[in-house]
């Protein structure tokens, strides 16, 4: 195989969110509400059990209100927010203007990291002539998170699941990312954390390599292999 396009996932590829307790700081620190520190971390460990943090932990279990919408959470801009929200909401927080302050901060590009590799590898393909897509589930634009980070260059196209109304593991998303490129799918990689929303790039007919989903300092160099096996 001869691999013409690279597509890469977003949160836990090639970009990480920060923790919850930074997400939750920043937001408190911002509305000038002190908290002690049991309080902190008490508020800390309820929201990560929630999952209520786009891009971090999963939830321990989704509230039966909640089902409909969170299984279909990356379909519109509107449904994502509907689902962080409700998350966040199973924890009572002192302010109610908190739930919508911290689903904004998550999309400052300040909330997110670059993996230590990411800009070399995407430089490094561009060199060598590999178109690059970012495909993601997501329910908002990062390309302000790639802009700030200084990685935008190197993109050739987004594919956003709120901007196609699909969601990965959804064929249609996949095939919308290789069009994009004007590669046929056998011509092109998916690399991705999830290997239930990323490995459904196999369906189409692309080649598929899995990261883990690790804080940045624990993967320095986890997307490397990815220029070998692009040769």
């Amino acid at each position: 195989m001869t691999v013409k396009g690279v597509l890469f996932d977003f949160s836990g590829t090639l970009f990480r969110i920060e923790s919850t307790a930074s997400w939750l700081r920043s937001v408190l620190d911002r509305a000038r509400i002190p908290l002690d520190g049991a309080e902190f971390e008490r508020l800390t460990r309820g929201l990560e059990a929630c999952g209520a943090l786009p891009g971090g932990v999963a939830p321990r279990a989704v509230p039966a209100h909640l089902t409909e919408v969170w299984a279909e959470r990356d379909r519109t801009a509107e449904q994502h927010r509907a689902a962080y929200t409700g998350m966040a909401r199973e924890v009572p927080l002192p302010r109610p203007e908190l739930y919508d302050a911290l689903y904004a901060r998550h999309m400052e590009p300040a909330a997110w990291r670059p993996y230590a590799d990411a800009g070399d590898v995407l430089a490094e393909l561009r060199r060598r002539g590999v178109r690059t897509a970012v495909v993601s589930n997501i329910g908002w634009d990062p390309r302000p998170v790639f802009r700030e980070h200084g990685l935008d260059a190197w993109v050739d196209a987004y594919v956003l699941s709120y901007e196609h109304g699909v969601q990965k593991p959804d064929p249609r998303l996949f095939r919308a990312a290789c069009e994009a490129l004007g590669l046929a799918p056998e011509d092109v990689l998916m690399v991705g954390d999830d290997r239930r929303a990323d490995a459904g790039a196999a369906a189409v007919g692309c080649a598929v390599h899995l990261v883990d989903h690790l804080p940045v300092e624990e993967r320095p160099d986890g997307l490397r292999p990815v220029l070998e096996l692009v040769g």
